[in-house]
């Protein structure tokens, strides 16, 4: 009886000391626009793996975000709950709302390192976080701009679908894709330089909501038969693959002839199936997976005091129709 009580004692005593252990672990939180967005869902697998080849660390990375994209002031929430948190040593951030998130960055005053990651700040409030960690979106922009110009030379009728109004890293897309197919810089609107012309509702704007941008592809392609090229300066309707399917299988005529040109970005795996299929022409790929397993060594490397670059990019993947098999990169 007493050995029993003996090794149920030491039983207790290893489980407690294990939770200790556990509950010692500070948090290096991966914050992002919304768990909706299968975009994030491979950045988070990114820190889930950071977590398991660092399996001793003293510090766990966690992926966390709103359920859905369009919640900004969900994300702000967040961002503030985790920074009240004492367990939590440093948070990577992709801002849905740049300006809102900044607001809330000044109140609060966080004592620990904050970097931003996929999306930033605004420039004027670059001050508030220690790093950007992500893709070069004005360069995006740039190659989105300059495949466009190959598979329409002549330029032609273009509508870009974006995201929300105040999300950073979209606009800075938009930005590099006009500056390059008009041949200055700061143009807000393409009204005929380099011989392009936005059509009349257009920008369009989806929220980060994956119905919303499958309705307006089919609504604008549908009422504008003579669309030269549509850009998915984000790839929100190819995240809803049966409905993006249903509406490029019907335009597969236009497409196929290159009347109508698309050309979207990110290369997740039912983007890869639709540019395969011919449902797209070009995917330029940012690589999400790598911005979650590099953001927790960045934060400790912040938490640490050490020195780093900023920004960190993380490099552009570009597939066409005759690359797609091979043009995947890290």
């Amino acid at each position: 009886m007493r050995k029993t009580m003996l090794l149920a004692a030491v039983a207790v005593l290893a489980m407690t000391a294990g939770q200790a252990i556990t509950q010692e672990k500070k948090t290096l939180a991966v914050v992002v626009k919304g768990l909706d967005n299968p975009f994030f869902t491979v950045l988070g697998n990114g820190c889930a793996k950071w977590n398991e080849n660092n399996p001793t660390s003293e510090y766990t990375c966690l992926y966390t975000g709103p359920a859905l994209s369009s919640d900004e002031a969900g994300e702000v929430q967040l961002v503030a709950d985790l920074i009240a948190r004492p367990d939590v040593a440093g948070i990577a951030i992709s801002p849905s709302n740049a300006p809102a998130m900044a607001s809330m960055l000044k109140e609060k005053a966080p004592g620990i390192p904050i970097m931003t990651i996929d999306a930033d700040l605004l420039p004027e409030d670059a001050a508030l976080r220690k790093t950007y960690l992500g893709t070069y979106n004005y360069d995006m922009g740039v190659k989105m701009a300059g495949h466009l110009k190959t598979l329409k030379p002549d330029g032609g009728t273009v509508c870009l679908q974006l995201g929300n109004v105040a999300a950073a890293n979209i606009n800075e897309r938009a930005a590099g894709l006009r500056d390059t197919i008009s041949g200055t810089k700061g143009i807000e609107r393409l009204k005929g330089e380099g011989g392009w012309t936005e059509i009349d509702g257009c920008p369009l704007y989806t929220n980060d909501d994956i119905p919303t941008a499958n309705q307006q592809l089919a609504d604008v392609t549908g009422a504008h038969a003579d669309l030269d090229a549509f850009i998915l300066v984000g790839g929100w309707a190819q995240f809803g693959p049966e409905a993006y399917s249903a509406t490029t299988t019907a335009l597969e005529p236009r497409l196929k002839s290159k009347e109508l040109v698309i050309v979207a970005g990110d290369t997740l795996p039912p983007q890869m199936d639709a540019l395969k299929a011919g449902h797209s022409h070009v995917q330029v790929g940012q690589r999400p997976f790598e911005m979650g397993l590099r953001a927790p060594d960045v934060l400790i490397q912040l938490i640490k005091g050490e020195k780093v670059d900023d920004p960190i990019y993380t490099g552009l993947d570009e597939c066409t129709q005759e690359t797609a098999a091979t043009c995947i990169g890290g």
